[in-house]
């Protein structure tokens, strides 16, 4: 059922990029129609990035029955860059939600994120933080303590932490004029390439205090092939700004020694004793991320190998 239009509330775009996600979609579609903002003041733009399932027959049925505007995009893979590039040029919306399938956001969520952006003018992106999940493998616990915590340590003022899209609301004018995302980045990294843009620009970013649920990987392989992509992604977003990451701090001995630092925070904010493992985690997957950035560069010098 829709929901009372209120004229003054911006329009708002909301952004699912899905891959081989059909077991997904109902969930996303679900998290959306909830939404407390207006049906009438959001769109929803869907972009199946060359599923080899059935995702999108899946998105078009339940479109069928949305009391949502939504507008379906297909296309071969090319990757994150150009999947989100298709929903930046093709959204009406003053604002950009980004929701991914495998996260959830309460009823009020694209509500308190466009207030927020409203009360932050000189926000050109704002991140909500990631809850508390239960019950989750040992994997997840610590990348969801961790992420929780540095959450909290950055609420209230603005971030110079590079911040991805999930749970994300993002100024479609500053996006459109930057250009929006690097569609030459492959793996992972586009988001972090952007945001750097948008801070050198003179925008500001900002973590704020509405929570999102997040899945995080439950298993080291998935952990393992996630680092292992943040990497090789992030090896081309170095080259192309040489200031957005210090490389060493990467280096697996140097990530346990961070690992460290940041589960003693993570313990005070989260009490749960599993972070003291955080040092054996980061020296794990950021051994994953020196693969991938390895891959990369040698991909970029005409050599080739595979490690995954």
């Amino acid at each position: 059922m829709s929901k009372t239009d209120t004229s003054a509330d911006p329009m708002v775009t909301v952004g699912i990029c899905l891959r081989n996600s059909e077991g997904a979609v109902r969930a996303v579609v679900n998290n959306v129609e909830a939404q407390s903002l207006p049906h009438s003041r959001l769109e929803v733009i869907f972009v199946d990035d060359g599923s080899e399932d059935q995702t999108l027959s899946v998105i078009r049925a339940f479109v069928s029955k949305m009391d949502i505007q939504c507008k379906v995009f297909h296309d071969k893979w090319r990757g994150l860059g150009p999947a989100r590039n298709t929903v930046v040029k093709n959204a009406s919306g003053d604002y950009i939600v980004w929701v991914d399938g495998d996260m959830t956001i309460p009823p009020d969520y694209i509500k308190q994120q466009v207030e927020f952006m409203k009360e932050h003018p000189k926000a050109a992106i704002a991140q909500g933080n990631i809850a508390m999940s239960q019950n989750m493998s040992l994997v997840a616990t610590l990348e969801n303590s961790y992420y929780y915590a540095v959450g909290c340590k950055n609420l209230g003022s603005p971030t110079d932490r590079p911040l991805g899209t999930c749970g994300s609301i993002f100024r479609v004018k500053v996006i459109k004029q930057l250009g929006g995302f690097d569609e030459k980045i492959r793996g992972a990294g586009e988001d972090v390439e952007l945001t750097h843009r948008v801070r050198a620009s003179g925008w500001l970013l900002y973590i704020n205090q509405h929570e999102f649920f997040d899945k995080f990987r439950d298993t080291w392989k998935a952990l393992w092939k996630s680092y292992y992509w943040y990497g090789y992604g992030l090896h081309q977003v170095k080259h192309k700004h040489k200031d957005v990451l210090v490389v060493y701090k990467f280096f697996p001995p140097v990530a346990a020694i961070g690992g460290l630092r940041d589960s003693t925070t993570a313990y005070r904010i989260t009490h749960r004793a599993a972070v003291f493992l955080l040092p054996l985690e980061f020296a794990f997957k950021m051994t994953a991320w020196c693969f991938g950035f390895v891959k990369a560069h040698l991909k970029a010098h005409g050599h080739d190998f595979e490690v995954q």
